[in-house]
């Protein structure tokens, strides 16, 4: 399926009255299996990647390029729409240019963009945001650099947990006159911090690690929430079915008596064996 196929059903969800969990992936076997499971969407996020391709925490030590090539490899993989956290755009406007060039390129379907002051500067020890003249201008970067009017630019703030409720919605009205497709809002708690960003807000909203009051999906859909996450836990338990089976052969376990390994057939089913066998016979004779 092609990329524009795929940014056309990101949108109509966008574009719906119903909110959606996506997928949390990292590679392209999650993928698959979020597609087959019958997720609408994958969810890429910044810290799953580094995890993923470094093995470290999410300090933006991760480099672009590595990122790209992650999503490019989640992409080819199968037909899920990928929306993918290109955290602080990798730099100042110019970078954010480069940073959606590539991630279109890649194949994606929504990216989000966040006004962070991220890498964290010398001498810091808690998170602060950039102002919201230079937002403004990252996001009207990044609505420039894309080719495929139907890439999905989201505008990300922490703003809720990091300064206040009011320069949230400042933040998110800034990015709305400037164009973005979606506001992203990461830190809301509360259902009266959301009805208060939905009511002086117009656009679809993505909210970031939901709880508590905000996982009733009928209300979320009625404040305009099209996407909350629920966290990656699907690479959590990865590490940890990896911890323990290296741990149990390590500790002598025939490898016939470990727990919780895939079976053939499900093994067969997310490589797609079946394809690559009939191209085999199709094609090698």
């Amino acid at each position: 399926m092609h990329w524009t196929d795929r940014r056309k059903r990101f949108r109509a969800l966008l574009a719906g009255d119903r909110c959606i969990h996506p997928g949390s992936v990292f590679d392209p076997i999650s993928a698959r299996i979020a597609e087959d499971l019958g997720f609408e969407i994958g969810m890429f996020a910044g810290s799953v990647a580094s995890l993923t391709v470094l093995g470290a925490p999410d300090l933006i030590v991760l480099t672009l390029s590595e990122f790209a090539g992650q999503a490019y490899r989640i992409n080819r993989a199968g037909n899920l729409p990928l929306m993918v956290d290109a955290d602080h755009g990798y730099g100042n406007a110019l970078n954010v240019r480069r940073t959606v060039e590539e991630l279109e390129t890649a194949g994606v379907s929504g990216m989000s963009l966040e006004d962070t002051d991220l890498p964290t500067p010398h001498g810091t020890t808690a998170p602060r945001l950039i102002s919201i003249a230079e937002g403004v201008g990252k996001m009207k970067a990044a609505l420039g650099a894309r080719q495929d009017p139907d890439l999905c630019i989201a505008g990300r703030t922490s703003a809720v947990s990091i300064t206040s409720l009011d320069d949230a919605i400042a933040r998110g009205r800034a990015y709305e006159e400037a164009g973005v497709d979606a506001l992203f809002f990461v830190g809301v708690r509360t259902r009266a911090e959301l009805d208060a960003i939905s009511e002086a807000t117009k656009l679809p909203i993505i909210l970031g690690g939901v709880s508590g009051d905000l996982t009733d999906l009928a209300y979320l859909g009625a404040r305009r929430v099209r996407i909350a996450l629920q966290g990656h836990q699907p690479f959590a338990a990865a590490v940890k079915a990896t911890y323990e089976t290296l741990k149990a052969l390590r500790e002598g376990t025939q490898p016939s008596k470990l727990q919780g390994v895939a079976s053939p057939e499900l093994m067969k089913k997310v490589t797609r064996d079946a394809d690559y066998a009939r191209w085999t016979k199709d094609f090698l004779g």
